[in-house]
């Protein structure tokens, strides 16, 4: 019996650790890959290799693999993402962007698309709530305004994108809808929105996906613009 038991406890003794060491080696590649580990990288690592793995996968496709946008387009989007939902722990975008290619200039353009997607909210506000005074078509022409002064150099049609991604950020419906129609009328392509919006899903969850898949779907048919599938 005492046997039995101390074959027991070898051999759970044996499988934890062979689980720690299969987590010390993906989190050694990780942090080879990325160039850092965040605390919940080591959550997981200790708790669940298996699901951490496949995490770092999909991350990899996500953010790291090269798929429709440059890399230096893709850092834009994620920059004035970053920017508009105020994830301070997100500044490796800013080093990926600059080993892009982006320049200082360009970083705080991108930064700006997200403080110029906040003032949304305000200017859609004037005219439904004071129409008297402020018709839909000259607040829009405002917010539009806005929006162009923010993204300084940065081409018309991936700052496009990055208005899409941030008001999908926001589940502001209406904010996606005047974006997906410019970027549109701008060159982007369905497959560049579609990428720009994918990296809401690792940054904002689920719900907000679902919510800015339906919206852009609903905003095809209303407005006459490709739509998302």
């Amino acid at each position: 019996m005492i046997d039995s038991e101390t074959k027991i406890l070898g051999r759970i003794r044996m499988n934890h650790d062979l689980k720690k060491q299969e987590a010390k080696d993906l989190l050694d590649e990780m942090f080879a890959k990325r160039g850092y580990l965040l605390p919940y990288h080591r959550l997981l690592g200790e708790s669940d290799p298996t699901l951490l793995r496949t995490y770092d996968s999909l991350y990899t496709r996500l953010t790291l693999d090269e798929r429709v946008l440059t890399m230096k387009e893709r850092e834009v989007v994620w920059i004035a993402l970053i920017a508009i939902t105020r994830e301070k722990y997100a500044f490796f975008h800013f080093d990926r962007g600059v080993k892009a290619g982006m320049t200082n200039e360009e970083i705080s353009d991108s930064a700006a698309i997200g403080a110029a997607c906040e003032s949304f909210d305000t200017i859609d506000l004037s005219h439904s709530a004071f129409d008297k005074w402020i018709s839909k078509n000259a607040a829009l022409e405002r917010y539009c305004s806005i929006f162009d002064a923010a993204r300084g150099g940065l081409p018309k049609a991936i700052a496009e994108v990055a208005g899409v991604v941030c008001q999908a950020s926001r589940r502001s419906a209406s904010g996606m809808r005047v974006h997906l129609v410019r970027a549109f009328e701008y060159g982007a392509t369905r497959e560049q929105i579609a990428e720009g919006l994918s990296y809401v899903l690792l940054h904002r969850g689920g719900p907000t996906m679902i919510d800015a898949s339906r919206t852009w779907d609903e905003a095809a048919s209303e407005l006459g613009i490709p739509g998302p599938f």
